[in-house]
This record gives C-alpha cells, sequence and structure tokens, in this order.
C-alpha cells in the first residue's frame, strides 16, 4: 500500500517551485496584474505567498509580524498597513508575473489610481466572511473606468463564517456584476484543507507542510457520493452560465447536444467571458493557511490577459518604445527612480526618451527591474514588462514616454485614422481624458483627440483635509521645502501651497492619515523634526445670489498711464464644467463692444477670474459652480496684461461681495462596521454628528451601517468609535460630495477657522 502511494503521490502531486519555463520573456507569457482590495482583505499576505511558492523568496513573511517583501517602508512595518504600491516580478510555470501590490486604505487611493492605469488585469481580494466592503466598491468602480478585467479572490475561507455562495450573491448584487464560482471549501472537523475545482470536478488538497504540496484527486459518484452530486451540480450551473455568456460555447454545446463539455473548452470559455468583461471568475483559499495560494496563480495565467491583448491606444506606436510613469520615488543611493510600464519596443540603458505630456526629451540615467525595494541592473528591458529609470527630472506620474518625437508624431497619426472608425474612440478614452472630454464645448476632430488621449495622464483627486506645516527652525526651511516637492512628485495627491495672508505653507491631502504618513516621512527620511498644525476641513463656497459691479483702475506706472474698465457679473450654476465658467455677453451694446476683444487681452481675463475664484469672500476658500459674464472691456493705449489681469480679480471680489457667498462642506460616505452588542451605541453617536443614515444590513453578528456625514464631524473619529465599541468596531470613509451648510453650521465653521 505505500508502494503504491508513493506512486499516486508522484503523479499527482504538483511541487510549489515553477517550472523551467521556455520563453517567459515572450509578450504571450507575461501577464501585468494589480492586486486590490478592502482594508484587511489579505492583499500582501497573497503577494508573500505568490513569492514563495513561485520559488523567488525562501521564508515567508508576515503582516504582522513586520517582514513582508513589498511593505517595506517603515510605517508600513509598523503599522502593518500597505502605503505605497510595490512591484515585484515572479515566474510561475512557463510564464512571467509582473505583480502591484497596492494600499487598502482610501488615503491612498492615488497610488491605485496611478497603478491602474498601467494594468492588463487585477485581482480583487475579498475577505470570505465579509463579501463585498466599502473600498472594494470603490476599487472596482475604477478598474471598470480603465476596462481592466479581473478575477476574484476569496482569501479567509478557513474562517467558519466564510462562505464563497454568500460572497458570489454580494458580487452580484453591490458590483452588479456575473459571478463564475470556480472552487468550492473542503473541510475535514470544521477545518479547511482544500477545494473542489468545478471546472475539472478534481478534488484539490494541500497535504502537508507550509503549503508546498498538494493533491488532485478526480471526484467520482461510487467514491464520493453526495459530494460528486454536489459539486456536478455546480459545475453544470456553471457550464448554463457560460453558455448564456459565451456564444461559442453555447454552439458547442448545441452541436453536441450535451453539457458535458471538456474542462479545456470550459477554460476557454471563462477567458473570453473575463476578457470581454462579462464574467468574472471567483477562486478560493486562504493565503494565511497557504491554501489556494497555486490555484490563483494558475488562474492568473489562464484567465487574465497578456500584454498583446491588453489596452488598444498603444498599438499605435507599433514596434517604438511606447511606456507610461506609473510611480516616482526619490532613493537615497540612485536619486529619482522612476517606474515604467511598456507598451511596445524597448528601452535600454542611458537611452534618450521623449515626453509627450511635457513636450520635451530627457536622457535617462541607469536601468533596474524591481523587486519591492530591491533594484537588480540591467541593460534591457523589453515590451510588456516594468522597467524603473533613473534621472529623469520632468517626467511625472501618468506621463507618456517614447523614443522621440517623430514617433510620437506618428503614433498620433495612426492614432487619428483609427479614432474615425466607428466605436472606436469610446473604448480608447481612459478616465483622464473623459473628464476633460465632458468640459468641452465642441467635440474635438480625431488629431486633436489623438493628442489628448497619449497626452493626458490620471485623475487627481480633489483633496479633503487642510493643515500648516513649520520646521522647527527659519534655517531648515528650504530643506523642508525640497522635501516637501520630493513628496509632491511622488505622490501627486499631496497638495502644497503657501497662505497669502499668513505665509504659513499649508499641506492637502486625502485623510487624516495621509498627512500623518507624510509628517512621519519627513521626519524620518529627511532628519526635519517638522510640527503639523491642527486639521483643518477644505470648505468650498458658491453664490447664493447674483450681482454686477463696474471696477475701473487708472493709474501712472512708471511714467505710463494704465487704464482698464470692465463690468462683471456672477451667479451661482450648479455642476458647471471649468471652461465654460467666463462668459461673454452677446446682448445689444456689450456684443458690439466685446467683439473687438484682442485674444491676449481674453486669455489676461481669464487669468483673472481663476485668480479671483480661488478666494471666496466669506472664509477665503476656493469658489465653485459659479459663472461670470464680462459686461464691458475698456482699455487704455500700452496698459499691460498683468493690470487687466488685477482688474478683472478686483471687480469679481466686489461681485462676491455683494452676491451673498455661502459656504460648502466636504460630505463623507461612510461606512461603520459594528458588533450587535454595541450598535445602538455607535448609531446615537452618528445621530449627534450630523448624520443621513442611508443603509443598515447584518452581516454575520455584526451590523453595517451606510450613512453620509459631514467631514467636520469626523475629525478624531477613529478614537471615539474604538472607546464606544471596546475596540471591536471598524469605519471606513470616502469623498462622497460637497453640501451646503446650514447657517448655524456655517456660523460654527467660520468661528473654528477664524477664531471669532
Amino acid at each position: 500500500m505505500s508502494r503504491y502511494w508513493r506512486l499516486f503521490r508522484v503523479s499527482w502531486s504538483r511541487r510549489y517551485f515553477s517550472s523551467g519555463g521556455r520563453d517567459r520573456n515572450s509578450v504571450e507569457n507575461i501577464r501585468n496584474i494589480g492586486i486590490l482590495a478592502h482594508i484587511d482583505a489579505g492583499k500582501t499576505t497573497t503577494t508573500e505567498r505568490m513569492l514563495f511558492f513561485s520559488g523567488t523568496i525562501r521564508s515567508m513573511g508576515e503582516v504582522h509580524h513586520g517582514n513582508t517583501v513589498t511593505d517595506y517602508m517603515e510605517q508600513e512595518r509598523q503599522r502593518g498597513i500597505t502605503i505605497t504600491s510595490a512591484a515585484v516580478s515572479f515566474p510561475w510555470m512557463d510564464s512571467q508575473i509582473n505583480l502591484i501590490d497596492t494600499p487598502g486604505h482610501i488615503d491612498f487611493t492615488m497610488e491605485v489610481e496611478q497603478s491602474l492605469a498601467v494594468l492588463d488585469g487585477a485581482v480583487i481580494v475579498l475577505d470570505a466572511s465579509a463579501g463585498v466592503e466599502a473600498q472594494t466598491l470603490t476599487v472596482w468602480k475604477q478598474a471598470n473606468g480603465y476596462r481592466i478585467p479581473r478575477i476574484l479572490y476569496l482569501n479567509k475561507m478557513d474562517r467558519g463564517d466564510a462562505s464563497a455562495e454568500a460572497c458570489a450573491r454580494s458580487v452580484a448584487d453591490k458590483l452588479q456584476a456575473q459571478p463564475l464560482l470556480l472552487h468550492t471549501d473542503v473541510r475535514r472537523e470544521g477545518r479547511l484543507i482544500g477545494l473542489i475545482d468545478l471546472i475539472t470536478l478534481e478534488e484539490v488538497i494541500w497535504t502537508q507542510g507550509r503549503g508546498q504540496t498538494l493533491v488532485r484527486r478526480k471526484l467520482t459518484e461510487k467514491a464520493d457520493g453526495l459530494k460528486w452530486e454536489t459539486a456536478m451540480s455546480d459545475h453544470k450551473e456553471l457550464v448554463d452560465t457560460l453558455s448564456s455568456l459565451d456564444d461559442q460555447l453555447a454552439e458547442n454545446i448545441i452541436q453536441q447536444e450535451t453539457l458535458d463539455i471538456g474542462s479545456k473548452e470550459i477554460e476557454e470559455a471563462i477567458r473570453r467571458c473575463t476578457l470581454a468583461m462579462k464574467g468574472f471568475p471567483i477562486l478560493c483559499g486562504s493565503s494565511y493557511k497557504n491554501i489556494g495560494v497555486q490555484t490563483l496563480m494558475d488562474g492568473i495565467i489562464s484567465y487574465l490577459p497578456s500584454p498583446a491583448e491588453g489596452h488598444r491606444l498603444y498599438q499605435s506606436f507599433g514596434s517604438e518604445l511606447a511606456a507610461r510613469a506609473f510611480k516616482v520615488q526619490h532613493d537615497d543611493q540612485r536619486g529619482v527612480l522612476t517606474f515604467l510600464r511598456l507598451y511596445s519596443g524597448e528601452i535600454c540603458k542611458g537611452q534618450k526618451i521623449y515626453n509627450l505630456a511635457r513636450d520635451k526629451s530627457e536622457q535617462t540615467g541607469a536601468l533596474y527591474v524591481a523587486l519591492a525595494d530591491e533594484y537588480r541592473p540591467v541593460e534591457k528591458v523589453t515590451a510588456g514588462n516594468i522597467a524603473v529609470v533613473s534621472s529623469l527630472k520632468a517626467t511625472m506620474t501618468g506621463d507618456l514616454i517614447t523614443s522621440s518625437q517623430a514617433a510620437a508624431s506618428r503614433a498620433k497619426g495612426q492614432l487619428a485614422q483609427l479614432l474615425q472608425q466607428p466605436g472606436q474612440a469610446e473604448e480608447l478614452v481612459l478616465p483622464g481624458a473623459r473628464q476633460r472630454l465632458q468640459t468641452l464645448e465642441t467635440q474635438p476632430g480625431g488629431e486633436e483627440l489623438a493628442e489628448m488621449l497619449l497626452g493626458i495622464g490620471n485623475v487627481v483627486p480633489e483633496p479633503v483635509f487642510l493643515c500648516s506645516i513649520e520646521p522647527p527652525s527659519v534655517a531648515q526651511q528650504v530643506a523642508l521645502e525640497t522635501a516637501l516637492a520630493e513628496l509632491q512628485r511622488e505622490d501627486p495627491s499631496l497638495r502644497v501651497t503657501t497662505d497669502a495672508d499668513s505665509g504659513q505653507t499649508v499641506l492637502a491631502g486625502m485623510g487624516e492619515l495621509h498627512l500623518e504618513i507624510i509628517k512621519e516621512r519627513i521626519v524620518r527620511e529627511y532628519k526635519i523634526e517638522v510640527e503639523l498644525g491642527p486639521l483643518q476641513i477644505a470648505y468650498r463656497e458658491t453664490l447664493a445670489g447674483s450681482a454686477r459691479h463696474a471696477f475701473t483702475t487708472d493709474r501712472k506706472i512708471g511714467g505710463a498711464r494704465q487704464l482698464c474698465n470692465v463690468t462683471m457679473s456672477a451667479k451661482g450654476v450648479k455642476g458647471i464644467a471649468h471652461d465654460k465658467v467666463l462668459k461673454l455677453d452677446k446682448s445689444g451694446d456689450s456684443a458690439a463692444n466685446l467683439a473687438r476683444l484682442h485674444p491676449r487681452h481674453l486669455q489676461a481675463i481669464r487669468q483673472g477670474v481663476n485668480t479671483a475664484l480661488l478666494h471666496g469672500a466669506k472664509l477665503g476658500c476656493p469658489v465653485v459652480d459659479v459663472q461670470v459674464t464680462l459686461h464691458w472691456f475698456e482699455l487704455g493705449r500700452g496698459t499691460s496684461d498683468s493690470v487687466v489681469t488685477a482688474t478683472v480679480a478686483q471687480c469679481l471680489r466686489k461681485v462676491f461681495e455683494e452676491a451673498d457667498s455661502i459656504l460648502l462642506e466636504p460630505l463623507m460616505s461612510l461606512e461603520v462596521v459594528s458588533p450587535e452588542s454595541h450598535s445602538s451605541r455607535v448609531l446615537a453617536d452618528l445621530a449627534r454628528r450630523r448624520t443621513q443614515i442611508q443603509h443598515i444590513h447584518i452581516r454575520h453578528n455584526s451590523k453595517v451601517i451606510e450613512c453620509l456625514a459631514p467631514l467636520s464631524e469626523l475629525l478624531g473619529y477613529s478614537s471615539t468609535l474604538r472607546s464606544l465599541s471596546s475596540g471591536l468596531a471598524t469605519f471606513t470613509m470616502e469623498f462622497h460630495s460637497y453640501h451646503q451648510m446650514s447657517p448655524v453650521d456655517e456660523e460654527k465653521a467660520i468661528r473654528s477657522v477664524t477664531g471669532f
């Protein structure tokens, strides 16, 4: 019996080391994927297991021990969270997987946005006991924007309250997506020991060691009885769902007149549905218990696209270099490192490149391949891979680069021709370009649209928190400015401005944690003991009514008379596009007067409008949802453009004062998960915070409360919630919209900002 058992193990076991691979670097065998999920779903643990089972690392780290490969920053290891995305490459079977581990906190959503722009596919990790959570919904919407095929991985299936079926229902209900459940769990005495593959009807059991060996066994009716019946029922349901999504499989079933389709045909149908985003495969496992990671990697290779099947926007470059920058990092030894995803061509060490967004050429320095914070120097990186280059000074996140200006011109011409074909424009437009197109009054032509598509980078979200930052002494002011400039280049969602009245440096970010991490990085990495001022809310202002004002500047500057006379009005218009803010009066005398307006003067007027909109009359906050009309414009001979800009800005300040400004506050979408025993106290506290309860539902023994809450009421909410629930409740929040305040709340906000 022992001899038969050894033979069985040799024939059915699959060692965790990846096979030698014939041509791992060919484009068809590369997978560029990202791991996306809600906080604590297990992204970093899953990445660590992939690196171990592929043979890339010799021992597995743990998030709670602070020794994982991808969480390499000191703050990540101390807090046990992912703050910055990390790129790793590893072999599996005959392929290579380039993987980006992304943060789960909404404060670092820009890291996810940057990564999504360069991925071909993604793995969405779900907590199998919780299903789709708040941040899962956010990353799903982001991935939809970039049209990225996805597979879902149900992690933590070892938990007693985990349910693959409930998670599949949650995917269908909350994400409005068609789930394709490919696995069910196998338990022995309540403990997860393996999975049933619903495609091949095999039982996969992890037998020994640290998940390094797995055994596959075909289920049979005689030996497995009820287990076989249940698996067969789920298998038929999967084939039935697939046949309704995939015409090719439906035709095969009709021709063969049976639902008994070969596993290879089913896998091909799943791949077609995944690439077309008609269906989303769901795989199961428990990364912490080392179960299901190898089958997940098999699923990545089988169902997610290769670079050749990725976004068609870059096919216009042909064999020329086309690469997009998705991350900038400052390294003490290597200087500025820029991470590039190559779509076509190749990049060599010391090569000259052309940046389409900045319209300038740059010289690259050293060339590396990254494994988190380790960099291996190489001479060349080919299409489909991720390269890291040093010495780029102007290239920012989201910029597209190619080999020369001539190559860029040829690509624009090719893309313009492609865009003339019906239906192509909608398929090729990315979120950044879509946002810009929505603000235009007229549809751009083929060449203009091609230039826009290739020149626009990522969508940068608006910050909601503000605070001042001060160096310990004036001597360190220059060093602080350098540090902030570097951090701003790494993280576009961080804004640094100088307050015109106080001269203070003001940081604007996505949340309390975001600004706290920035402070820690300045102290730890740049050795500047900075102090942050109290957190302020990023309020906005709009106009309650309308007003009209005439303003004249008439003075002598340097012996020349500067004369400018303008009449302007303004009114509140909800959701007005940026390029429609300034309007010219086309009626009566105004039309005749403005017909002679020179384009150079119009540009100076626009600049004056933009300057005036930066500071409202009530609290000096940016003014939004306002339309400005120019009625009259007179200019003396020799008057400079700067005088025009200043006159327009001063005229509009008077208009804003007369039109009665009102404050808008940021409203957050808040989800609180609390044990039922503490939920009444949590709800009572939320009622005091001016929240609008949207939905309450039960998830196992917890209540999930979804509501809208003003950001000003959520300062320090994490410590309050911890004390209310004895540390058992958790919450996530993200920006929802700007909302008008009541007079009482407005007065309170003004008092908290101004002090009187």
